[in-house]
């Protein structure tokens, strides 16, 4: 199995996927639904997401949901400076951690499942690494009618589990000034820039007193220095751990005004993954007797990244994350997925997805 699981994983990093890159997404995702029908799952698609479903079995336990992702950070062309190769444990490649050895090591663990197991759904996410823009909604409905989320994201290092996740928003605020001579008819003019500037400040001081990551990713507007800038935006990266924190910071966005009277400024949502508090304690704890029952004992922990998993976990439905064989360097050029630890997650899954239907 773990052969199969190896060659699938082979295949899968050769078919490179960046988010947003429709021709490779697309030919990615049909070798994906092939094999998932091999495994016996009926495939289906929310626009470019893949929706897979395995029936119930002896059990009238509620669905278990999965998520994955399909996506990658890595542009087509990677593979020529960071090609798929195997040394001892080690395997490399663009996305091999993050995460298509978790595909591959749920579709291995699929195969020819027999015995009594609850209804698995799976929803293997097209844009994942910008924040699932396009999924939230598919997301939020598959969660309403889950029992539990399993997350096919990379755990943590040593391979724990992920009980909990920061919440993630990208926004942007753009300005839009007035344009005028800067040297003739400066005050016909408001600077989209200046006024830009000011709103930023006006953003850092409202987190500054909080437990908030907050990143200015990029910056741009203007055009010459001889024109007063009619327009300007700015992207920012937020991290929250707090619910509280969360919406007292988008309150914020939401109720910036111009400094400036003839000024506009408008702050928008690009992405909103919601704080995912620390929870699913009895989802683990079934977890982790499986786990110890195989011979993988493990933990878990809350985790600083997004994922998917923040939507399901802040809905409140039980959710663990982490579920993807161990390895390290997640949007790197140093990516690297377990050879055993692809085993071992293999393992786990075929033992812990018919266990849950005893919950």
């Amino acid at each position: 199995m773990t052969a199969a699981a190896l060659e699938a994983l082979h295949r899968y990093t050769l078919l490179e996927s960046p988010t947003g890159d429709a021709p490779a997404l697309a030919a990615l995702a049909e070798v994906l639904e092939a094999d998932a029908v091999r495994a016996g799952l009926t495939v289906t698609r929310e626009r470019d997401h893949l929706l897979w479903s395995l029936p119930a079995s002896g059990t009238a336990r509620g669905p278990i949901l999965l998520l994955s992702h399909y996506d990658t950070v890595w542009p087509v062309g990677t593979l020529a400076t960071m090609p798929w190769s195997i040394e001892g444990d080690v395997i490399r490649g663009p996305g091999v951690y993050d995460t298509k050895a978790g595909i591959a090591a749920l579709l291995a663990a699929v195969t020819g499942m027999t015995g009594p197991h609850p209804e698995i759904r799976v929803i293997v996410v097209a844009d994942e690494e910008v924040g699932s823009p396009t999924a939230g909604d598919l997301v939020r409905s598959e969660a309403g009618r889950a029992a539990a989320v399993l997350g096919l994201e990379p755990p943590h290092p040593g391979g724990d589990l992920k009980t909990g996740r920061r919440g993630s928003t990208r926004a942007r605020i753009t300005v839009t000034g007035v344009e005028a001579h800067a040297a003739l008819d400066p005050d016909a003019g408001a600077n989209a820039i200046d006024e830009l500037i000011d709103q930023l400040l006006r953003v850092r001081a409202g987190v500054a007193d909080r437990p908030v990551l907050l990143n200015t990713g990029t910056i741009a507007g203007g055009g010459r220095t001889n024109v007063v800038a009619g327009e300007a935006h700015a992207d920012l990266g937020l991290r929250f751990a707090d619910p509280a924190d969360e919406e007292a910071v988008l309150g914020l966005l939401r109720g910036l005004r111009p400094v400036r009277a003839k000024a506009r400024v408008a702050a928008e949502l690009l992405s909103h993954r919601p704080t995912w508090q620390p929870g699913g304690s009895a989802l683990l704890d079934r977890i982790r007797a499986v786990a110890t029952g195989i011979g993988q004992p493990l933990d878990g922990r809350p985790a600083d990244g997004a994922a998917d998993t923040n939507t399901t976990g802040a809905l409140g439905v039980p959710t663990v994350d982490g579920l993807a064989p161990r390895g390290g360097g997640a949007h790197a050029r140093t990516e690297w997925v377990s050879k055993s630890g692809v085993s071992e997650r293999i393992a786990l899954l075929a033992a812990l997805l018919p266990a849950l239907a005893e919950v």
